[in-house]
């Protein structure tokens, strides 16, 4: 059976794609025992460059190739800058780490690099190349937040709400909004265009896997 684009580049990923989806934070985060500053130090880099994916998921839709495949993604950016954007407000809250403490903590290597990723294909890459750092970001966390769904905690929002996000029939439909607009791209883009959108692949997984560490780092 002949593989779709996206099918394609998630083999390239390789056994790295295996490890972001089965990474400890993942299940340390849905059974709620996660540490609560490496979780803390995690939703402070998130959050750095919400701004960026802000960004990137609008240049998708803009550069979209008619209104049906807008239309998804604009209500998807809806719940970005709403629900998602609230659960990281009310994280903050919760954890005791306003404004002014979040401002003295520099942005890490790996958030740095996931911003510029994002605004550099957002501003100067093809839409094959946006939408394949987009399927990185959402179809990994789909992957994993399903994976630990069954065994996720419900006493503690901060923990569980994560999981909720990225899991469930609407975050599902989004996945697969979102392969479909780039499996489509796969057939009408040329071998050059292809490789372009494997590197920006392949970049997005390592930095996914890259971020998934640094919160543990001391």
């Amino acid at each position: 059976m002949t593989k779709t684009f996206t099918e394609e580049l998630r083999a390239a990923a390789g056994d790295q794609w295996d490890r972001v989806i089965n990474h400890r934070f993942t299940t340390e985060l849905a059974r709620g025992d996660i540490d609560r500053n490496v979780l803390k130090k995690y939703l402070i880099q998130d959050h750095r460059f919400l701004d960026a994916f802000v960004v990137l998921l609008a240049s998708a839709i803009a550069k979209a190739r008619d209104l049906d495949d807008r239309i998804p993604g604009c209500q998807f950016l809806g719940l970005i800058t709403g629900k998602e954007n609230t659960y990281f407000e009310r994280c903050f809250v919760e954890l005791g780490c306003g404004k002014e403490e979040r401002a003295k903590i520099p942005d890490e290597d790996v958030t740095k690099g996931f911003a510029n990723l994002m605004k550099d294909v957002s501003y100067e890459g093809t839409l094959g190349e946006i939408l394949s750092v987009l399927v990185v970001a959402e179809w990994s966390y789909q992957s994993w937040g399903e994976k630990v769904l069954p065994i996720t905690n419900r006493d503690d929002f901060l923990t569980y709400e994560w999981v909720d996000l990225h899991s469930g029939d609407y975050f599902r439909d989004v996945v697969s909004y979102l392969r479909g607009l780039l499996d489509k791209e796969g057939t009408l883009i040329d071998d050059e265009g292809k490789e372009k959108c494997k590197a920006a692949f392949l970049r997005a997984i390592q930095l996914e896997e890259d971020f998934f560490e640094m919160a543990y780092a001391t």
